[in-house]
């Protein structure tokens, strides 16, 4: 079964650093971009950052220059490191494929960034 897990979401001053991270299951991994995504309430789910299998990486604007996405393939795992995090980096954040597929999206994790 295809699952997407993540984790180490918190509350963090703005101004703070924090990382997350995305456990992969079911082969869908390695060989697959990857992606981090993000919603606030009432807002539309986002993608920030990607990663490609060979570790290229993309970013959009919102977050270019302050997050950092990397993988570790032999843990099928991805991390999402954030910098100079602000207020409206505030949202439930997710990890999927790249584009998304719909029934790997996994419960998400708060990340609540205090003024």
């Amino acid at each position: 079964q295809v699952q997407f897990v993540e984790s180490g979401g918190g509350f963090v001053q703005a101004g703070g650093s924090h990382g997350l991270s995305c456990a992969a299951s079911g082969g869908i991994f390695s060989d697959n971009t990857i992606g981090w995504y993000r919603q606030a309430p009432g807002k539309q789910r986002d993608l920030i950052a990607w990663i490609t299998p060979l570790g290229y990486t993309a970013y959009a604007n919102s977050v270019r220059g302050r997050f950092a996405i990397s993988r570790d393939n032999a843990k099928n795992t991805v991390y999402l490191q954030m910098n100079s995090l602000r207020p409206e980096d505030s949202a439930v954040y997710f990890c999927n494929r790249n584009p998304p597929v719909h029934n790997y999206w996994g419960q998400g994790t708060q990340v609540t960034v205090s003024s």
